[in-house]
């Protein structure tokens, strides 16, 4: 799963590279009308219907917000297959600050581009989209998922999202410590919004010990208000380097680990709920060389892909719960593949997914 650079050339290298899985389709859409311009790639569809978010950021460029949509419909590939759902894996990207020029009229725009793929891309929510919005864009288009329960929906997927991420830490503590409590631990949080601040109630209630950050100041104050024992520092370049941390889980944008990152790491587990968090391929084994336990991210993160899936067939929150809990034993099964095949987790993760893929395009 590397990443590309984002030049022209790089892009179309991934999505014609049929050796590593390149992408089956990449739409750009357009509505002069209402300012949409929207990008949104399948990866694959081999398992089924592509299923993955959509993201509403200020690119810095066009061939920014193609790369990311690449990069992020090609995880979903993988953690629609880890999840062991019949999904393949598609992301759509709204290029744009959604402060600023998200309008009902532009959601209804993109319902319509969603729906012109007839089914092969099912949409939900990401970063700066939210149920409201998918109710505005289903509408439009019957292809999806994370709206609200009034409108037959199953209503934010963070929630589970932060219990998946919090099943992969707790598998994580086990395979490192021999005990799945958090009970005692240190564990930072980068990133305290729509799943991290429901991360950090879990952690709290598991008896862990909490330090958090974020960029919005209201994020954090809206934690530490509300429990005085949860740690704050300023960014995560600090938070990282705190001595005696035990679990770093970046819960922000993609990334996290990179070249800077990786060296000032103390904690032992890194588990979070971020897309992409490995900046580019070889991150995993750097990790890896420095005895730093990776949890992978489109594993533990899954729990939101989990509901979403399940409200096409008639939501039932218990039933996804359950699903969800199952990413403590899909994580430790990872450890030990990895382990048994001498990589580092996250090939093993990716080794597990591919072979689900290449064997449901079996005739």
């Amino acid at each position: 799963m590397t990443d590309v650079t984002g030049s022209p050339d790089d892009v179309l290298h991934t999505l014609f590279r049929s050796d590593q899985g390149g992408h089956e389709q990449v739409v750009l859409c357009q509505d002069r009308a209402t300012g949409l311009k929207a990008v949104i790639a399948i990866h694959s569809t081999a398992l089924g219907p592509a299923l993955g978010g959509t993201r509403f950021y200020p690119y810095a460029s066009e061939a920014a917000a193609v790369t990311d949509a690449l990069n992020l419909s090609r995880g979903m590939s993988y953690k629609n297959a880890m999840a062991g759902l019949d999904h393949g894996g598609g992301k759509a990207v709204i290029i744009g600050d959604p402060e600023q020029i998200k309008t009902e009229d532009l959601l209804l725009a993109y319902g319509r581009c969603v729906a012109s793929l007839g089914g092969r891309y099912v949409t939900a929510c990401d970063v700066g989209t939210y149920v409201a919005d998918m109710d505005v864009v289903a509408r439009e288009c019957r292809w999806t998922t994370g709206r609200s329960p009034e409108n037959g929906g199953a209503g934010d997927s963070s929630v589970l999202t932060a219990f998946g991420v919090f099943q992969g830490m707790r598998a994580s503590a086990q395979h490192l410590w021999g005990d799945p409590t958090l009970r005692g631990r240190t564990v930072g949080v980068a990133g305290v919004g729509k799943v991290g601040h429901h991360l950090v109630e879990h952690l709290l209630e598991d008896g862990a010990q909490v330090v958090i950050t974020d960029v919005r100041q209201d994020a954090v104050w809206r934690i530490a208000d509300a429990n005085p024992a949860v740690g704050v520092v300023a960014d995560t370049e600090r938070l990282i380097q705190i001595e005696g941390l035990d679990i770093y889980a970046p819960c922000a944008l993609g990334g996290a680990l990179n070249d800077d990152s990786v060296p000032e790491l103390t904690a032992k587990i890194v588990c979070g709920a971020a897309n992409n968090q490995l900046e580019h391929a070889g991150v995993e084994k750097d990790l890896s060389d420095r005895g730093i336990l990776y949890a992978p991210d489109y594993v533990v993160n899954a729990g939101g892909v989990i509901q979403v899936a399940d409200e096409l067939h008639g939501f039932d929150f218990e039933r996804c719960r359950t699903k969800a809990a199952k990413i403590f034993d899909t994580t430790l099964a990872i450890f030990a593949r990895a382990k048994e095949d001498g990589i580092p987790p996250a090939a093993a993760a990716d080794r597990i997914a591919e072979h689900r893929m290449a064997e449901a395009r079996r005739p």
